[in-house]
Formats: structure tokens, sequence, C-alpha cells
């Protein structure tokens, strides 16, 4: 037994468990842009066939293949884990095809998994293309008894167009969502100009793109976010004003919560905080969002409006920290080294996914050059495998016959009656020479770097094409400023009473007017023995600060 100080052991034990938190569970890798869990349900659902042209599945069988063969840290963790990427408020593009009650942008909870169902989008199947192809390394799982992939093929740059969040032990990852179309544009252009910088990639990548929609600030806290991997952006939900005496939000900020923000609003409305909200109600529907603020009047939208941006999440900031693992080491990362590990892991895919299919090939032009050797000389053969005493025999003499392989002599010996025919004989030799094609065009791929980069861009125009869409999120390139007092104090009527003993007090005109029972004159708050001396209206446009006719006193 090895003895050892508590501060050691202590030490040394925590580090392992910072390391599986931050390698194990919470951080994505950078090449295909996934956490373990999410890479574990996508693998479990391919493993099943729960592809997006099949029927939905419990939602339920999913989680339990996961734990029972991936990941074994509970049922709730998994299955919160599928519902997120379901949600099409919470992913930019979903990698999960749910049906049933998957939650809401209100937070309510999704149904039970027992209840709803799910399937794989064809935009996840695009990340597991070609895995079988001896593409991805694989490790042991939880029990040794099986393996699975450390990282997936990843076609799809799933990082930066999904995000990804997750607090690990001592750090932390909150990467934003962008449009596939800006993200595409900026890696093509990184393909053909290597020495771009991240000034010239973000002419492509402009902001991040939210799924919900809403309005972001380009600052350079922004801007810094892509030059460094470290920064924030400022981001508003939309607003409409045309509607007389309503504020209508249609948009909120990413992951604000509408129920919520709607209680917020009215509990401060009540309190007063917020000046000027006669009323708040929720029309939102499956067509989009519709929350509608009534004001006193048409004058007060402006002053309510910053009311808003100053005290709810109408207008907030989300902190960005981009930190991914690369070679199981957290690294923060800029929008370029993201593009280029990208661009370096697909163009390492495309190279095993050729010279995988390029021995397949060669495996089958081998074959079918013993077949045409049999068919140059079927009379021969047939007359040879006739005479021999059994199928060894035969094997062995085909081979010193005829100078073949055993895996040829193989499929002479396994070749039907009708493949001797004219016609099929013909199908061979011209099978043989598409194969002889395919060969020569993979080894062009797999000895030129030039030819692999071809290709990678063609997958991101495809991407582009089928899965690409429209920005949502409105880019402002005003300068945000910040708001004043008097940006949140309504401009309305006031009195000013100055009393005998010297007490200055601001009064509302309908504080003002108001007379106790008998009406027996205008009644304010002073002091014992004191009265009033002097009383100045002030009109609503002119500040009480700097009104003339208080100088005097």
């Amino acid at each position: 037994m090895e003895k050892k100080s508590i501060e050691e052991e202590i030490k040394k034990s925590y580090l392992e468990y910072a390391m599986s938190v931050i390698v194990g569970r919470a951080l994505p890798d950078v090449r295909d842009g996934l956490k373990p869990v999410q890479r574990r349900i996508l693998y479990a659902m391919h493993e099943l066939g729960f592809t997006h042209d099949k029927p939905y599945k419990k939602s339920a069988r999913i989680v339990g293949e996961t734990m029972g063969k991936y990941h074994p840290h509970g049922d709730t963790a998994i299955y919160d884990t599928l519902v997120r990427m379901a949600q099409n408020f919470s992913f930019r593009y979903p990698l999960i095809d749910g049906q049933g009650n998957f939650g809401s942008i209100d937070g309510d909870s999704p149904a039970a998994m027992r209840y709803t169902e799910a399937r794989m989008t064809q935009l996840s199947e695009e990340m597991l293309e070609d895995i079988k192809k001896d593409t991805v390394t694989y490790h042991l799982n939880f029990d040794g008894s099986l393996e699975e992939p450390d990282f997936l093929p990843g076609k799809v740059p799933q990082l930066l167009v999904n995000g990804a969040s997750g607090i690990a032990v001592g750090m932390a990852t909150n990467m934003l969502p962008h449009n596939l179309n800006e993200v595409s544009d900026a890696i093509i252009h990184e393909i053909d100009n290597p020495g771009a910088s991240v000034e010239d990639l973000l002419n492509h990548v402009k902001a991040p793109d939210f799924p919900g929609a809403g309005i972001v600030f380009y600052t350079p806290e922004l801007v810094n976010s892509y030059k460094t991997g470290r920064g924030k952006a400022i981001v508003q939900g939309e607003v409409d004003l045309n509607e007389s005496r309503n504020i209508i939000i249609t948009s909120l900020p990413y992951g604000v919560n509408k129920a919520l923000f709607i209680e917020n609003v009215a509990n401060q409305a009540k309190q007063e905080v917020l000046k000027g909200i006669t009323d708040i109600r929720d029309e939102s529907d499956r067509d989009g969002m519709r929350v509608v603020i009534k004001v006193r009047d048409d004058d007060m939208k402006s002053l309510v409006l910053n009311q808003l941006y100053e005290h709810t999440q109408l207008e907030t900031s989300i902190g960005i920290i981009n930190l991914a693992l690369v070679n199981n080491e957290p690294k923060v990362l800029t929008l370029k080294s993201m593009v280029e590990i990208f661009i370096d892991h697909r163009l390492e895919m495309i190279l095993k996914r050729s010279e995988y299919d390029l021995g397949k090939l060669k495996q089958r032009e081998h074959i079918l050059l013993g077949l045409k050797i049999a068919l140059d000389n079927l009379d021969d053969v047939i007359a040879l495998i006739k005479g021999s005493k059994d199928t060894p025999a035969a094997r062995k003499g085909l081979m010193e016959r005829f100078e073949l392989t055993e895996e040829q002599s193989n499929a002479i010996l396994e070749m039907r009656l009708q493949r001797i025919t004219a016609l099929e004989t013909e199908k061979v030799l011209k099978e043989l020479q598409e194969v002889r094609k395919d060969i020569s065009r993979l080894e062009k791929i797999v000895e030129s770097d030039r030819e692999r980069r071809k290709i990678l861009k063609k997958e991101l125009e495809y991407l582009k094409k089928k899965y690409g869409d429209a920005r949502r999120t409105k880019i402002s390139f005003r300068e945000i400023k910040d708001r004043s007092v008097e940006d949140l104090i309504p401009k309305e009527e006031a009195l000013v009473v100055l009393s005998e003993g010297g007490l200055l007090k601001r009064l509302s005109p309908e504080e003002y007017r108001a007379q106790r029972r008998g009406g027996k004159g205008i009644i304010t708050s002073s002091r014992k023995e004191d009265f009033t001396k002097t009383v100045i209206a002030c009109p609503p446009m002119i500040p009480f600060i700097s009104s003339p006719t208080l100088e005097g006193f």
C-alpha cells in the first residue's frame, strides 16, 4: 500500500474528475461539434435505423438504447438532450425530428418519453454519412462490450451552425448559432484563400443567426468574439409600433422564456417600474409570436419601449465563449481556427473514405479479372472443373492452370451457369471497365489534396442548396447607446409646490386637484404650522431640472 498525503490524493482525484467532466460530458468536440451525449444519441438512432424516411419510434426506446449501450448517466439527461435537439427554438437546424409535445418557448415541459416519438432529421444523417468506411476511430463503451465512435464524420459544420453550451469544472462554453449559407460561404472562401483573415471571413459570417429571429447589434464586442473567441452579443426582440396605442412584440432574444417575460412585464407594470402600460396580452399562435402591450397613448410608446429595453429581457446581452475540445484538450477558438479545423477534419474524412472505396474497388477489379480469364477460356475451365475430384481440387487446378488467386478461383467456382452467356459476359467486361474508371478517379483523390478540396466545396454547395435558408436574425449596424435617466422618465405635466417653511414638493395634477369630503379646498401634505407659498405648473415638454421659473428658489 502506497502512502500519500490527503492533499495530494484530493488534488489527484479532483483533477481526474474535472477532466472526466470536461472531456466526457460538458464540452463539444470541435470536429463534429457534438457533446458525448448528443453523439451517442445520434449514433444509437443510426444503429437502430431510425432515419428520416422511416416511421417515428418511441423516445423511450431511443433513450433506453443510448443509456444501455453508451451513456450510463441516467435517462433524464439523455431525454433532455434529445428534446433540445428536436426544438426548433433551441437549435437553428434541429438534428431530431420529434412528434408529440417537445416543450415550448413558454418553458412548458415536454411530455414524458413514453408519449413522444422521434427519428433523425435528414441533416443529422449527413453527420453520420460514411461512418462505416473506416473514417472514424472507436473506443470501448463503459462496460467494454461495444465500441462507440470518438467523433462523427460530420459533413455539416455543426459547431458553427447550431452552436453549443455547457458548464464543466472551472470552465464553460457558450457558442452561438449561425446561418448555414453564410458559414458554408466562409468555409469555401477559406478553402480558396488559406491565408484569409478573420475580417475576410466576417464578410460572409456577418453575425449570429438565432432560431427565434430577433435583432443582433454589430458591436466591437461581437467582432472581438470572432477574433479572440470571447465577447458578447447584444440582442433585442423585434417590435412593431404601427398599431395605435399598441406595442407588438414579434420575437424575443435567444433563450428568453416568453411566459416568464410576460409575467415579469406585468409585475413591473403593477409596481410602476414600467409606466404607461395598461394591458398585456399573449396572442401568439402556430404562425408566430405576438405579444401585445397596450399603452395609454401613442406619445408614450417610445418611453415604454425604452423602459422595456432597460428593465426586461426584451434587450439582453449573451456572453460568448468559443471553448471546444481540440484533440481532447479544451481550447478557446477564433472563427478562423474553427473553420480551419473543420476543413482539415473533412479533408481527412474524404481521404479515408476514398481509400476505403478504392480498396473495395480494387478487390472487385481483382475478382472481375478472374471472371474474365475464365470466360475467355470457358471450355478449358469447364473441362477442368468437370474432371476434378472435389471443390478443393478444382480450386487448386484453376490456380495452377490459369495463375489465379484463391479469391478469383472461388468466384469462378461460385459463378452460376447463366453467367456464361454472351450477354452476361458483356456485362462483366462493362463492369470491369467502369470499376477501372472509378479506380482512376479515386486514385487522383487520394494523391491530390487539391482534388479533395474540390470535393469539399461541392459538399458545402450541396448542403447550401438542400438545407440552407434565409437569415432569420436581423443585424443592426447602428451604435447602441446607453439610455439616460431622462429616457426612462415619462414627460408629463407636473406641479412644483414651495411652502413658507422651505418645503419643495413635486405633485401630479391629479393629486393636486383631489379634495377631501366637503370640498374645503386644495390640501397637500406639509409640515406642521406650514402653508403653501408658491405653486408652479410645469408643462410636460419642459424638464423639471431646467425650468427657469425655479431658479429663484
